[in-house]
């Protein structure tokens, strides 16, 4: 009987699909989406709704600092900077993702 050594996927290592609901803090620069829902309770909430954050909202992931925090968001035609303890409560249906390279095509583009 042969068993087989399966890796258990991490969720951050898995690539994120157009369709996938996540977390706005989990996202890649350049993804977009659709808020489906804010979770948080009394005033994080308020103020993620506040600022615009709210379900139905288109949003572009422009940037993120080195270490990943604050990221820069594209909403409602102005650019937002959130932390990622805010950004983890904004639940978002994804749209459009990066495309991203593999390292192999880096190689090749750079010898040519």
């Amino acid at each position: 009987m042969e068993t087989e050594n399966k890796e258990a996927v991490k969720p951050e290592e898995k690539p994120i699909a157009v369709g996938d609901i996540v977390a706005l803090n989990a996202v890649l620069i350049g993804t977009s989406g659709i808020i489906q829902k804010v979770d948080g309770e009394g005033r994080v909430r308020r103020r993620l709704f506040d600022m615009g954050l709210t379900p139905g909202a288109e949003v572009f992931l422009r940037k993120k600092a080195p270490l990943g925090d604050p990221i820069e968001v594209t909403l409602r035609g102005y650019e937002l900077t959130l932390r990622k303890d805010e950004a983890q409560f904004v639940q978002l249906k994804v749209t459009d993702v990066p495309e991203v390279k593999e390292k192999d095509e880096d190689k090749e583009e750079d010898a040519q």
